[in-house]
């Protein structure tokens, strides 16, 4: 049930990683903090289409 999404950084707009996401339990985006090996620091991912 559950689908593979990807997340994109919120600051240089590239999609860094996926993560899978149930969409019936979970209906709103997915907003992880995770770390931009572009960006060299945390950053906020949100999911992207």
């Amino acid at each position: 049930m559950a689908d593979t999404i990807r997340l994109q950084c919120t600051e240089c707009k590239r999609e860094n990683y996926t993560s899978l996401r149930n969409k019936k339990k979970n209906p709103r985006k997915v907003e992880k903090n995770k770390y931009c090996r572009w960006d060299r620091k945390h950053t906020l991912h949100k999911e992207s289409k």
